[in-house]
């Protein structure tokens, strides 16, 4: 390879999961109390949509009852999240793929990392 040749990047595999830990009390720092429970949603969301590079998330309902579980002033310090990037299962859509975000319980978030999860 000569100066100023690049190589050819290697494709993303386009369906993979991950597990994130998402600290939501420093998203929601300084908002306003009725505004935390919709804030930490949107921030999820902005977090899933980098970390997977899709413009489309989806929520799964566990994980929203859980972030409005205690009410919309007092939302979750962290929360584990399982990200998944699938298929677009319908023609007319923008994107071929969307992420789904969804809720993992733990007991402890002590020493817990990113993690690859086989779908198999």
């Amino acid at each position: 390879m000569t100066k100023g040749e690049r190589k050819p990047r290697a494709a993303k595999p386009d369906l993979v999961s991950r597990d994130y830990t998402i600290h939501l009390s420093k998203r929601v720092h300084r908002c306003t109390f009725k505004k935390k429970a919709p804030r930490a949603i949107k921030e999820i969301r902005k977090f899933a949509s980098k970390a997977m590079g899709t413009k489309d998330v989806r929520i799964d309902t566990k994980l929203n009852k859980h972030v409005w579980a205690t009410g919309v002033r007092k939302v979750p310090t962290r929360v584990r999240v399982r990200l998944t990037r699938k298929r677009n299962e319908d023609e007319e859509a923008d994107e071929r793929l969307y992420t789904l975000a969804q809720l993992v319980e733990v007991s402890s978030f002590k020493g817990l990392q990113t993690e690859n999860v086989d779908t198999a």
